[in-house]
């Protein structure tokens, strides 16, 4: 059995799927197809796995070839050092982990000089190993002292051998694999605080002594933990007791016989100083991992709800930045967030400049035909909410606030001065702001992931996976909803399979150039977009207006023919067969069946012409905070409010209330029932209605509730 098979009945076995779907993929996605074309139009050949389950798949095959490549690298030094035998070799193969593979190669790697060396070259090897295989008669310690050597007595010998004995126990692999799963499975993570950093790290106290088992501690806790250690806060350790893992050492080890005392030591002394600190850090190491794993799912989780969020749509919008000292900086977009007027104002400096601030407002919206007020939840965003609500202006038009994290950070950046080249970056903000009300998908994708702040410890996780995983939501969020071609921006495009940066801008230069797409076939047309990307991203661009209805539609273009056996055996247009349900409701799908399309990609196209180009995001609410409270000051206990979920996280949720400061939902606070996962109860951008349970005017912290009385 060749190993990329190997392979795929291992990712079989864990993922509890057929070996034919895994081999599938494993097919698909080294033919550059992207994990949203597979899960979405390859459903025959996978068996219809899903996007996570094709992830997973790519993921454990990623992973399998870096297991590979080190296996490899390893194979290689102990060949060129004269070191592989056969035996070594079958070992090496059969490793089904990294941690495995390195027990295997660690009696033969490459390393500084060790105390047993230094023993070696004094010719104690063999003292050693009579004492450690228990042949006390063929001991001679007199005949191994050498002052040339540097052995100038019996206990330096005994002390050389025992060195010997330590580090032949510590690269036992079978042993180190014993006490792996000890300390993976009884370890303690314990910390205690820095006395003299006590005061500097008032934010870890809960920490200043804390003991739990590790296989149970939830991720946050370990990351918070990890983090005080980092800051020199606290000093952890992260092990089991010392008396089990000695009793399964000695057990193994200790010999009968006069010397059974020297392996004694030798085994305590392999414990303490090498085999405890190896396998604490492989530990660490794995509770990281877990860890950020977890965090990394929260961060994910709460962005796909905050990138799906409802879009108001094609409305005109005004959008305000507020401000205190510096006012509020004001802009006015059309449907497709084209901005066409923009000014400041002052809103809370009183007096004249508010009564001016008042007719600006008011002139814009008649002059712009304005639909929508967008109002960043910032700094004086109630303040200026209280302001907008209180003019005189058409009782249609919608007022809300809309959360502005990352908006500066997008002013800021190089895709907002090309966008904006002549304004400055508050005008860049404030469009940023009415955008994301008019689409948040659309804009948010301009954003690095990590700056819209809905994540747990984001910055204490690797940062790679955490690229990877939030570029993987990102990917999937932007191609489930699809994108209008014509009016997406380069950030949009480039998340749609296929595609990327550079065919992303070739695809703007394009309908730059020559104008809006007529047609799907157009975009054959646009440098260096290949058969293959074609392929990949076509289904995923819509093309409003385009003279084949399923150009606008999720249909594959591969699929247009199966469409039109469809129209021409009703004698009908496509346009029919999208309008009229009787006439869907009499085809026989089976008919159409053929060795390349099957009945779950039938069942899609039928779904897709009763809403063609459906967007699977909910349709647009309004939300307004309680209007008589607007500052702290304002909370009483047990008062009812509504609010907006802005995290969630493994111990809670934080909701937004109006008063500049997000309360916590304790995950024990979610619900009348035991919650084991807050997801289970809220999402990212909820609305809900919260109680005030307590509020900490010092610490600027308010406790909130889901639960009833």
């Amino acid at each position: 059995m060749d190993q990329n098979q190997q392979h795929h009945n291992r990712i079989s076995q864990d993922l509890q799927i057929s070996v034919k779907q895994v081999t599938a993929t494993a097919h698909l996605l080294a033919e550059g197809a992207t994990v949203p074309f597979i899960s979405r139009y390859r459903k025959e050949v996978t068996g219809s796995l899903d996007e996570i389950q094709v992830a997973a798949i790519r993921d454990q095959l990623t992973s399998l070839t870096e297991l590979d490549k080190r296996r490899q690298t390893i194979i290689d030094s102990l060949s060129t050092r004269d070191l592989l035998t056969d035996e070594l070799q079958a070992g090496l193969q059969r490793a089904q982990d990294l941690a495995t593979l390195e027990d295997i190669y660690l009696p033969h790697k490459q390393k500084r000089k060790t105390r047993a060396m230094i023993a070696r070259e004094k010719g104690l090897e063999p003292l050693a190993r009579s004492i450690f295989n228990g042949h006390d008669k063929d001991i001679d310690i007199p005949a191994f002292i050498d002052s040339e050597k540097g052995v100038t007595s019996e206990d330096e010998a005994l002390a050389g051998a025992r060195d010997v004995i330590a580090e032949w126990i510590n690269e036992d692999p079978a042993m180190r694999a014993r006490l792996r799963k000890l300390f993976s499975e009884k370890a303690t993570i314990h910390s205690t605080v820095i006395k003299k950093n006590k005061e500097a790290g008032s934010k870890f106290r809960d920490y200043f002594d804390w003991q739990e088992e590790s296989r149970k501690a939830p991720g946050h806790r370990l990351l918070a933990i990890f983090r005080g250690e980092a800051e020199k806060i606290l000093r952890v350790s992260v092990r089991p007791e010392d008396d089990p893992a000695l009793t399964i050492l000695n057990k193994q080890y200790l010999p009968q016989g006069k010397f059974r005392e020297q392996v004694s030591l030798a085994v305590a002394d392999s414990y303490k100083r090498l085999l405890a600190p190896s396998l604490e850090k492989e530990l660490r190491s794995s509770l990281k991992e877990r860890a950020d794993r977890e965090a990394i799912q929260v961060f994910a989780d709460n962005l796909r709800e905050l990138l799906l969020a409802p879009p108001l749509g094609q409305k005109r919008v005004m959008a305000l930045d507020p401000g205190f000292r510096t006012g509020a900086k004001l802009v006015c977009l059309d449907g497709q967030g084209r901005l066409l007027d923009f000014s400041t104002i002052y809103p809370t400096h009183g007096g004249n400049r508010q009564q001016e601030a008042g007719k600006k407002v008011e002139k814009l919206c008649r002059q712009h035909q304005i639909q929508a007020i967008a109002i960043g939840n910032g700094t004086a965003g109630r303040e200026t909410e209280q302001f907008v609500r209180n003019l005189d202006l058409d009782s249609k038009i919608l007022i809300t606030l809309v959360n502005e994290s990352g908006a500066s950070i997008y002013s800021a950046s190089e895709v907002a001065r090309r966008e904006f080249p002549d304004h400055d970056i508050t005008v860049r903000g404030a469009v940023s702001i009415g955008r994301r009300l008019q689409d948040p998908l659309a804009e948010l994708v301009k954003l690095d992931a990590k700056s819209i702040g809905v994540g747990q410890y984001q910055h204490d996780v690797n940062q790679a996976e955490l690229k990877k995983g939030l570029e993987d939501v990102v990917v999937s969020c932007v191609n489930s909803v699809g994108v209008e071609v014509n009016s997406a921006s380069q950030e949009l495009l480039t998340y749609v399979s296929g595609l990327g940066p550079v065919l992303a801008a070739n695809i703007i230069s394009y309908r730059d150039e020559h104008g809006a797409f007529g047609s799907r076939k157009e975009l054959m047309k646009v440098p260096r977009l290949g058969a293959k990307a074609f392929e990949q991203c076509a289904g995923f661009l819509r093309i409003h207006g385009a003279e084949n209805p399923l150009d606008d539609s999720a249909v594959h273009p591969e699929r247009y023919k199966t469409v039109m056996k469809m129209v021409a055996d009703l004698s009908c247009s496509v346009s029919d067969l999208i309008k009229q349900q009787e006439l869907r409701e009499k085809l026989n799908l089976e008919k159409y069946v053929s060795a390349t399309v099957g009945l779950p990609t039938l069942h899609d196209i039928l779904g897709e012409l009763a809403k063609p180009g459906r967007d699977p995001r909910q349709e647009f609410t309004t939300f307004a905070f309680a209007s008589d409270v607007n500052t702290i000051d304002d909370l009483i206990s047990e008062m009812r409010l509504p609010g907006i979920v802005t995290n969630v996280t493994r111990f809670g949720a934080f909701v937004d209330i109006g008063v500049h400061q997000d309360g916590l939902v304790h995950i024990s606070q979610l619900a009348d029932r035991f919650v084991k996962d807050p997801n289970e109860v809220v999402k990212v951008g909820q609305q809900v209605m919260v109680r005030v349970l307590e509020v900490d005017q010092q610490r600027k912290r308010i406790a909130l509730s889901l639960r009833e009385l």
